[in-house]
């Protein structure tokens, strides 16, 4: 049996997250951690005045969870370890008859990417969400994360070969296998295969690649590809590249793709080094686009209209993400949209 993961466009039911636990992640100071979950909290709190929200919350966290979320948010306790539920979460996708069932993908911590990630506790995670939503769970042997795919709904995915191909992620892969388990979990028969992904995705607290930083499909055809204008900034030469990469490239009906880049904004550094601000890792709701901002009006500004253009009749709606950023991420890694049925 086949499933298909249908674009981000399509409608959607509720959005799933997981809230902050305290850990390395978090914060090592009070004020730090506060800020983490102010921001997550902030972000389901948005979403909840557009479509319904399910939170995952630690059994330490709950009495905070409950403070700091809106009422109308639905609270559930479970013990995890981290909270960038679209990565530790199920990906859901359309059975043939429309039906929704949920991916559970072997989540490792992003290959034990450092002494900070954990996963023991998230074991099952993917499988505990599907029972929640009342959907089937379809199984799969591959090390993957919802951050590490972007599918455009019409036959074509695009994944980074820093992630699915990581050796610690999945040692005895090579492209073929990975192909062929996206082709039966997600229903693509092209898989659009990028080098790599931003620089800072490879240091502390990153992924290593995570497509959802870079590049996604606003629409069949059409790629919002992440920009670095300044050349004082690694990613400047990262991105140059990955262009010239994905111009060469089809989709799955054979169309050359239209990219639009979206740049990036001018603050190039914090305090741990050159930043992966990136207005690419937004979130489509029903009717809109939360999209993240970076302290920069003028380039807030314009990736707000950019998306306002890409994303036509959804209203744009722009959070402070850097926070969320900071720790590893950005709106769309603490997310998980599960679509409505097709029936």
């Amino acid at each position: 049996m086949t499933w298909t993961m249908p674009a981000e466009t399509a409608p959607q039911d509720r959005i799933w997250m997981a809230f902050p636990r305290e850990g390395q992640t978090l914060g090592d100071t009070s004020a730090a951690r506060e800020a983490g979950y102010a921001a997550w909290a902030n972000v389901a709190n948005t979403i909840a005045g557009i479509q319904p929200v399910s939170m995952i919350v630690d059994p330490t966290e709950l009495d905070r969870a409950r403070r700091m979320l809106t009422a109308d948010i639905d609270i559930v306790g479970r013990v995890i370890d981290e909270f960038w539920l679209r990565d530790s979460g199920p990906t859901f996708v359309h059975a043939a008859d429309g039906s929704v069932a949920a991916v559970d993908w072997i989540f490792n911590a992003w290959g034990a990417a450092g002494t900070w990630a954990n996963a023991g506790n998230d074991i099952g995670l993917a499988r505990f969400i599907a029972g929640l939503a009342g959907v089937p769970v379809v199984p799969s042997l591959m090390v993957n994360e919802g951050g590490g795919v972007h599918v455009d709904g019409d036959g074509t995915v695009m994944i980074t070969e820093t992630v699915q191909l990581d050796p610690d992620r999945n040692p005895h892969a090579d492209k073929q296998r990975i192909e062929e388990e996206f082709a039966r979990t997600l229903g693509v028969s092209k898989c659009i295969w990028l080098p790599r992904g931003l620089t800072r995705d490879y240091e502390d607290f990153g992924t290593r690649g995570h497509v959802d930083m870079v590049a996604t499909f606003p629409s069949p055809g059409v790629v919002l590809q992440h920009d670095q204008p300044d050349a004082a900034h690694p990613d400047h030469v990262v991105m140059r590249d990955l262009r010239a990469h994905l111009a060469d490239q089809t989709d799955a009906k054979g169309r050359k793709l239209e990219i639009i880049n979206l740049p990036a904004p001018s603050i190039l550094t914090d305090a741990h080094g050159f930043v992966d601000y990136s207005y690419i890792n937004h979130l489509v709701l029903n009717g809109a686009v939360l999209a993240c901002a970076y302290g920069d009006p003028v380039a807030d500004a314009r990736a707000a209209d950019c998306l306002a253009a890409a994303y036509p009749g959804r209203k744009v709606v722009s959070l402070d993400a850097r926070e969320i950023l900071a720790r590893g991420g950005g709106i769309h890694c603490i997310t998980q949209q599960q679509p409505s049925p097709l029936i």
